[in-house]
């Protein structure tokens, strides 16, 4: 791996910081509702079932609206624009906070998503721009840390203060955070303007999409990462109700339980650089695929004995989720990393629909894992997930090393 010079390394460690922050607090936002939802189920009088569409709510949005975002970063800026949009995106959610009725909240909610939906895919892409190939998986792992880091808060946190300050007050903490880094990143460009914005070809960009999909590479990664939203993160908006049920917790325990998921992706960071050196990337995707497979079976296993009248406790949850997490970085790193060079001279693109194949197999997680609860109950649909995780590791593994 090649060294970087000592001005190129504190480029990088400052684009990481500036950048982080802001992927920290967008993440932040969007994930401290996951343990509060039975709160804002009962405020408005609706099922859990309802309101875990506020998940879908952001991130189906967030996905649909990566393929007009991209073309406009490569032609406007990513660096403006992911300012504008970190902007927007904490006006939306104070616009959540205020909201009178249930069908509002889920109107600001699609507004946050569409606006934060200008953030991660762009920074990823200011970074493929920025950030020389030998260093750039690395230095990407440590994105996922900060993006980790705010769901770990945004997780832990609203459920410590749940009971202190009500879902209005926490979505009102995640705006304003997010509109402070909006205000760092307008001074940093300031300071540093981008190019002027170049004109904007909306035919050109279609074009530029269809040549990105024609490449069977590019296929493959947003297959892999549709699929990966969709089993990973299903789980997510159904936690806090799960683990009531089975007697482990409320809002405080959930929050920790989704906390370890986030923490995973911290640890990963450490872990990230020797891993590749030692596995390679195909046996590191094999090990991803085993550690999610675990960690939703001890989720199911936990449900189960409390089912049967044990006392599972806490902890194998976390533990679950924890695994869940470091299998989900493992792979998702590989992906993003070959996305980023997957297209060079359209990399705003590229990474757009990268983003927008996630995002869409999150959005639909919630809905598919609430059909697959009712149908077959909390076990067997946390090992249908379990399944196709570790499906998925192997087959990129197989994929991969072919190349």
């Amino acid at each position: 791996m090649t060294v970087p010079t000592d001005a190129e390394a504190v480029r990088i460690r400052r684009l990481v910081a500036l950048y982080g922050l802001t992927v920290f607090a967008t993440n932040l936002a969007a994930r401290s509702l996951d343990p509060i939802l039975p709160e804002i189920a009962r405020d408005f009088a609706v099922g859990i079932d309802t309101v875990a569409l506020l998940a879908s709510a952001f991130t189906l949005p967030y996905a649909l609206i990566q393929p007009i975002l991209g073309p406009v970063g490569d032609a406007l800026g990513k660096r403006r624009i992911i300012a504008i949009a970190a902007v927007f995106t904490g006006v939306a959610l104070v616009a959540c906070a205020l909201a009178p009725a249930l069908g509002f909240l889920f109107v600001a909610r699609a507004l946050a998503g569409a606006a934060a939906g200008g953030v991660y895919p762009l920074v990823i892409a200011t970074f493929g721009d920025r950030v020389p190939l030998a260093q750039r998986q690395v230095v990407l792992s440590r994105m996922s840390a900060f993006g980790m880091g705010g769901q770990i808060a945004g997780g832990m946190l609203s459920g410590l203060v749940h009971g202190v300050v009500d879902w209005r007050g926490i979505i009102a903490g995640g705006a304003s955070m997010v509109l402070a880094v909006g205000l760092v990143l307008w001074l940093d460009l300031r300071r540093e303007p981008d190019p002027p914005p170049a004109r904007l070809d909306a035919a050109a960009s279609m074009q530029r999409y269809v040549e990105i999909i024609r490449l069977p590479a590019a296929r493959l990664l947003y297959m892999a990462v549709a699929v990966e939203g969709l089993f990973t993160f299903g789980i997510f908006p159904y936690v806090a109700a799960l683990m009531a049920g089975w007697g482990i917790g409320g809002p405080v325990q959930a929050g920790l339980a989704l906390g370890a998921f986030g923490a995973a992706g911290v640890a990963y960071t450490f872990v990230a650089r020797p891993l590749l050196t030692r596995l390679g990337v195909p046996m590191m995707l094999r090990l991803a695929g085993l550690l999610t497979g675990l960690g939703f079976a001890a989720i199911a296993a936990t449900g189960w004995i409390a089912g049967a009248g044990g006392s599972p406790g806490l902890w194998p949850v976390v533990a679950g989720m924890f695994a869940i997490g470091m299998g989900f970085f493992g792979m998702h790193n590989s992906i993003q990393n070959r996305v980023t060079e997957v297209a060079p001279k359209a990399r705003g693109s590229a990474v757009a629909l990268h983003a927008f194949s996630f995002f869409a197999g999150q959005s639909l997680g919630p809905v598919l894992f609430g059909t697959a609860l009712a149908v077959l109950g909390a076990g067997p649909a946390l090992l249908v997930c379990g399944a196709g995780m570790l499906a998925l590791g192997l087959l990129l593994s197989q994929k991969f090393g072919r190349r």
